[in-house]
């Protein structure tokens, strides 16, 4: 069912991996990814998405690049069915870059995928072509789905770009993409617990509202055999994940006080931003970057450290 002409993974390695991948410790694991390495689960998500109807799991081969990380940024799951290269990525807060991250990732992708192979041969080397899917679970955008391009981080961009990546990101919560929900059972549930942490977090402290939104969906059947196999790990990635969405949720307040203090209009923010994060990839100090902005270095802090 997979075709795998230009890439080989060994059968060994495959039995190996298990239905579920081994989680790099080095960075906080999320639920979602958790639930989704479970190769069943991940090809029950692929099918929804694409409308396909696949049943062998072991037609998934799984590229995710665990253990190279590009200034920082990881992507959440890599696989390939057919002659296509799948890129799930769980967010939880709005980042118009994930085109640009997604870029940097792919490109190790394939640098991984013709390593053994020049290309200063006469023969034309294939690649699976990219796909790019966020699913989103924050509460600042509402829409359903929406699609953002690298060509937008372009300055002074002149007809049409010569490099384009299209990301499109899909809103996983309560109430939203309700087919989608219903053809993968275990992204509805997952999208039920979510809900249901942030109900008790408004009513008690976190540890709290945590604990009780597990017991709650396992009384009720939501992901009910995961949580009780994984209870003590989910709850702890839970209350990681939630106090990290209040963080950045502050810092987005943040930058919009920065903003209005010193004048700056929403658009030349974004752009301020940008500038930021591109002069802290040249090795520019927060406190230099501040003066050139004029915007407060605790601020240029905390989008070097959204950027990574």
């Amino acid at each position: 069912m997979a075709k795998r002409r230009n890439r080989k993974i060994s059968a060994k390695k495959n039995r190996n991996a298990g239905k579920h991948l081994t989680a790099n410790r080095k960075y906080k694991d999320t639920v979602f990814r958790m639930l989704f390495t479970d190769r069943k689960n991940l090809l029950s998500l692929y099918n929804a998405v694409n409308g396909s109807h696949y049943e062998d799991a072991d037609a998934l081969e799984i590229v995710t690049l665990e253990n190279a990380v590009y200034m920082g940024m990881k992507n959440d799951l890599a696989f390939i069915v057919d002659t296509g290269l799948f890129l799930y990525e769980h967010q939880s807060t709005y980042n118009p870059n994930m085109p640009l991250r997604d870029l940097f990732y792919i490109s190790g992708e394939y640098q991984k995928f013709v390593d053994n192979r020049s290309l200063y041969s006469s023969s034309l080397q294939k690649i699976p072509a990219p796909n790019f899917i966020v699913f989103y679970n924050g509460t600042e955008k509402k829409e359903d789905s929406w699609v953002n391009y690298l060509s937008e981080s372009y300055e002074n961009l002149t007809g049409a770009p010569n490099l384009e990546l299209k990301v499109i990101t899909l809103n996983i919560n309560e109430g939203h993409n309700c087919r989608l929900m219903e053809q993968c059972r275990i992204l509805k549930e997952y999208a039920q617990y979510v809900a249901k942490v942030r109900e008790y977090a408004g009513n008690t402290d976190l540890d709290t509202a945590v604990e009780q939104a597990v017991n709650d969906c396992i009384q009720n059947g939501i992901l009910a055999e995961f949580l009780r196999k994984n209870k003590s790990e989910v709850i702890a990635m839970s209350i990681f994940e939630y106090d990290k969405e209040e963080e950045e949720r502050k810092l987005r307040k943040a930058e919009y006080e920065a903003g209005r203090e010193e004048g700056i209009k929403e658009g030349e923010l974004q752009k301020a931003r940008k500038t930021a994060i591109m002069l802290n990839q040249m090795n520019f100090p927060a406190k230099k970057i501040a003066e050139v902005l004029q915007v407060k270095e605790d601020v240029i802090e905390e989008w070097i450290r959204e950027s990574l």
